[in-house]
């Protein structure tokens, strides 16, 4: 019997593009040719959800990697050259961010090396928890504009951190591009162009180099696969202070999101009610016929319609009859008083999120970024990664203007929630009484101050201007909140009256003060989203040094060409394509495993480099023969063609072998061990001239017989397998790209009853996940809330299920 048996099987509808197993769970996500993702547990190879292709995002999904804590899956799409971080409980997109070029392959890895800096870094991580109060959560009753965000987004926004622990995404696109991500969020590097496409990329979990698969165009026109290995040295060097800056400007990256996300609430909470009011006034005064202007006729109705500080009972007429038939017929008492009611209600939620979510989110980003200056005026430690006190600075005093508008339209909010209570109010009362109706007592007082509000509301927001008109096509701008949330360059039609502020008087005078550093400049002729978006773009350059000085330390080490593009290369699906890159982290090296189809078919060939550019690792080149796979002496194992291999892990091959000519239809799946394979009494002498397939014949060999580690694959024309050798799985996927079979691999005949009771409880919880999941709920478990629970809760079910395995 096989040391593996198959748990689960099923016919795709579309052809699979890539596939990844999670590093910490019987989970593998598969990416298909429509653009979408997919997320299948180990039992029964069961569907957990689907992500669909959307505008938005994209329809192209070119690769995939799984953060190494497993909670954040992050894909590539090539039509709209973007990363998408998703979060794999609640299948949400929590971020994305525009690339270079067309990422073609992508990495997210896990710094392993400790020492005492990073211990007491790690300790002293929840410092900035002791001075700023936790940030709220966005209103659930707001959903954002793009509508790929979730309403509990800021949750998840403020968690993509995950561990302290440094972890890296590195990114590799078809024009050579590189770029470094840490935490998968701040772009820590962005190297220089390596020569030819990305095609598989691993960096060390040392720092200490980054390996490449390239494809590159030769001089007489022929594809060359290389191998490049670039010394990342200066990031294994400062690996404290990189952790400590990649920690804080993640930070940073996380709050300028969620500051994002709360102007978009505000936007939404803000009616354009009062505009379809300023069209009808404007358009009033374009049809009417008399000379009188509309501040003139309230005013006339506010003076005359008073008699010793009471209304009187009866109105005098004095609206002219176009006034009054826009009073009356168009704007109405009921549409009147929904109208006061709705703008109260805007204004009081944009009034909430301004103080709980911009401030707050401000007050934090400036904390990140003080301490950040800190760091750079530490040149020691941090000169040699780019820090640049002066671009911090500027950051600095544009997080300060932001605070500044911020609080400039919470006066400009406050003042008018009072005014126009007060006009409504007088208004409602007179359409009332035009109307004969009668007037509630408690709305038939009005004070002098009233009085004065209605008055100031008059001056301000009816006096009819030409200029104002010329620009915007209207003469009245009666709302003064909406100009502040507009995306637009333009200067604000209406900005704050300063006339009067004795500060403003004083900074004027005052030579000293004019052009401090100390004080923040306000922009009082712009709107709130201009200035968020200088404040993003000073600090998106503040950020941008650091990733460029990093990137340009980064030097090529090695360049080996390997071989020729096969012909039957462009058959294949480019993310299955060999070589295949791992690190193993113990021994410290870079391996890579690759077929020459058209030298030797039967023959995996194995290439290893130390992580340290500079030291020498014994049998760097070697070559496994598989030809008699099964047994020497057994005719059907003769002439075996390897058709895919994979790390399974350090010692350990995964790979899917094809029979001879006359036995072509058959397919094995088996494990291949490198223990007996990895000395040789030989070394390789690598001819610089030449590439790797032109002196093949003198690479040290080693026949290879499986044993038992193999099983034939009935019924399927296996071709490709991708594997997890922490979880001990592996999923076998067919030629035509829609067959799926997914194993278990280290299964024994003779095992305890701990294993025996985990495999029956997994048994079991896939039945009754089976069972919940039938029909309709299964094919819309990403639309329904329940079956979102559902899923949550299987999670929870499969991580209590791995805690007892560990503990059996």
């Amino acid at each position: 019997m096989p040391a593996f048996r198959q748990v689960g099987e099923k016919q795709l509808p579309n052809p699979v593009l890539c596939m990844a197993w999670s590093p910490k769970r019987d989970l593998i996500a598969l990416a298909n040719t429509t653009g979408e993702l997919l997320l299948h547990r180990l039992a029964s190879f069961q569907r957990v959800w689907s992500l669909p292709p959307s505008e938005y995002t994209g329809k192209e999904i070119t690769a995939l990697a799984w953060r190494p804590d497993g909670k954040i899956l992050a894909f590539s799409l090539g039509d709209t050259k973007q990363v998408v971080l998703c979060d794999v409980e609640k299948a949400e997109v929590l971020h994305m961010f525009p690339t270079q070029s067309s990422v073609t392959c992508m990495n997210w890895m896990e710094v392993v090396e400790e020492n005492s800096v990073l211990g007491s870094f790690h300790n002293a991580e929840d410092e900035s928890k002791r001075f700023l109060p936790e940030l709220p959560t966005l209103p659930k009753s707001y959903s954002t504009t793009s509508k790929i965000f979730s309403e509990e987004k800021s949750d998840e926004i403020l968690n993509l951190l995950g561990e302290v622990r440094l972890n890296i995404l590195v990114l590799g696109g078809d024009a050579g591009s590189v770029e470094l991500y840490a935490y998968g969020m701040y772009k820590i590097a962005t190297l220089g162009k390596v020569a030819g496409t990305c095609r598989s990329l691993s960096l060390s979990s040392d720092l200490r180099s980054l390996s490449l698969i390239t494809e590159v165009q030769s001089s007489d026109s022929i594809s060359e696969i290389c191998y490049v290995q670039l010394d990342t040295g200066l990031l294994s060097d400062c690996l404290p202070e990189v952790t400590r800056m990649a920690r804080k400007f993640t930070h940073i990256s996380t709050l300028l999101q969620y500051l994002h996300l709360s102007l978009t609430c505000m936007c939404e909470a803000w009616e354009d009610i009062l505009m379809q009011m300023d069209l009808r006034l404007t358009k009033f005064v374009q049809e009417k016929n008399t000379s009188t202007q509309v501040q003139d006729e309230f005013l006339d109705l506010l003076l005359w319609g008073q008699s010793s500080g009471k209304f009187s009972h009866h109105l005098f007429p004095v609206f002219s009859p176009e006034l009054q038939a826009l009073l009356m017929n168009q704007l109405t008492v009921k549409g009147l008083k929904k109208l006061g009611q709705s703008i109260e209600s805007s204004y009081s939620s944009i009034q909430k999120l301004v103080i709980s979510h911009l401030q707050s989110g401000s007050e934090a980003l400036l904390y990140q970024l003080s301490e950040v200056r800190g760091m750079s005026l530490w040149k020691q430690k941090f000169e040699r990664l780019g820090l640049d006190s002066e671009a911090i600075d500027g950051a600095i005093t544009a997080v300060g203007s932001f605070s500044l508008k911020a609080n400039e339209l919470l006066q400009v909010i406050d003042k008018s929630m009072k005014n126009f209570k007060a006009f409504f109010r007088w208004l409602y009362v007179a359409m009332l009484r035009m109307c004969d109706e009668h007037v509630p007592p408690e709305l038939n007082k009005m004070t002098q101050k009233d009085i004065a509000f209605v008055a100031d509301f008059l001056s301000e927001h009816f006096s009819e201007n030409e200029e104002l008109f010329d620009r915007k096509g209207k003469y009245f701008n009666v709302e003064r909140v909406g100009q502040y949330l507009k995306d637009e360059d333009e200067d604000l039609v209406s900005p704050p009256n300063t006339k009067g502020n004795q500060w403003l008087k004083f900074l004027q005078e005052s030579t000293h003060l004019k052009e401090s550093p100390l004080l923040f400049p306000s922009y009082p002729q712009k709107s709130l989203h201009f200035v968020k978006r200088m404040m993003e773009s000073v600090i998106e350059l503040c950020l941008q040094k650091p990733a460029e000085v990093i990137g340009k330390s980064v030097k090529q080490a090695v360049f080996f060409p390997l071989y020729a593009v096969p012909d039957n290369s462009e058959k294949i699906p480019r993310l299955f394509q060999l070589p295949s890159l791992w690190n193993d982290k113990k021994g410290k090296m870079h391996c890579v495993v690759f077929c020459m189809p058209e030298i030797s078919p039967s023959k995996l060939y194995l290439l290893r480099k130390g992580t340290d550019p500079n030291r020498r690792v014994p049998n760097s080149f070697m070559s496994i023969d598989l030809s008699h796979y099964l047994d020497s002496t057994d005719d059907d194992g003769v002439a075996a063609h390897c058709l895919d291999a994979r790390f399974y892990d350090d010692e350990m091959l995964t790979v899917v072998l094809q029979g001879s000519e006359d036995q072509n239809s058959r397919r094995v799946l088996a494990q291949v061990s490198l223990a007996s394979s990895l000395s040789f009494e030989t070394e390789f002498h690598w001819e610089p001239s030449l590439r790797l397939d032109q002196q093949h014949s003198t690479i040290p060999c080693q026949g290879l017989v499986l044993g038992n580690q193999w099983r034939e694959l009935e019924n399927m024309k296996a071709q490709f397998v991708a594997v997890n050798g922490i979880r001990k799985v592996a999923c076998v996927l067919s030629a035509n790209l829609r067959h799926i079979r997914v194993f278990e691999m280290d299964v024994e005949d003779e095992d305890d009853e701990g294993a025996d009771s985990q495999n029956a409880s997994a048994d079991q919880e896939g039945l009754e996940t089976t069972i919940s999941s039938q029909g309709a709920v299964e094919e819309n478990l990403e639309s329904k809330g329940e079956s979102r629970v559902q899923e949550g809760d299987m999670f929870q079910k499969s991580e209590e299920l791995l805690q007892s395995q560990e503990a059996l």
